[in-house]
C-alpha cells in the first residue's frame, strides 16, 4: 500500500504529545516541545523535514558546515541540509522513506526525528550568534 495524507493524518494525530494539522500539500506535526515537522509524499517517498535555523545566524558557515560533515552520522534516520525558502537560506533536518512502508516505521522516523532535531540544535548551539 501506498501511502497518502488522507491515510497518514488519523495514524500520526492517534500518537502521544503530538498535534497533526494539515497544509496544503503536508501535514505539519508538532510535539510536546514545540518542534514543528513537515510530511509531505511525494511519488513512492515520504519526507519529513524541520526547520533548524537560517543560515543567515549562523557565525561561521564554513565552520558549522564542517562540524556538521564531522557529526552527523551520530543521528539514526535523519540527515541535514540547507533548503531555499523565500530568498533565505534554511539549516533543516529531514529524513524520508518510502511511501510503502509499514505505519510503525513512520511513527518511528517522526519519532528519531524529533529527538534528533532536539540534539542537532544543542550540539550546534555554539554556531550561532
Amino acid at each position: 500500500m501506498m501511502w497518502t495524507l488522507e491515510q497518514l493524518e488519523p495514524v500520526l494525530t492517534g500518537h502521544e504529545g503530538w498535534t497533526v494539522s494539515r497544509s496544503e500539500d503536508a501535514l505539519v506535526l508538532a510535539n510536546e516541545n514545540g518542534i514543528e515537522a513537515f510530511l509531505a509524499v511525494a511519488g513512492e517517498q515520504i519526507l519529513v523535514e524541520v526547520l533548524l535555523f537560517p543560515q543567515s545566524e549562523v557565525k561561521d558557515v564554513a565552520a558549522l558546515n564542517d562540524d556538521i560533515l564531522r557529526t552527523h552520522k551520530m543521528f539514526p534516520l535523519s540527515t541535514l541540509g540547507i533548503n531555499e525558502i523565500q530568498g533565505d537560506s534554511y539549516y533543516v533536518a529531514f529524513g524520508s522513506l518510502s511511501s510503502q512502508s509499514k505505519e510503525e516505521s513512520v511513527v518511528i522516523e517522526v519519532a528519531t526525528l524529533f529527538r534528533n532535531v532536539e540534539a542537532f540544535i544543542e550540539l550546534y548551539q555554539d554556531h550561532l550568534a
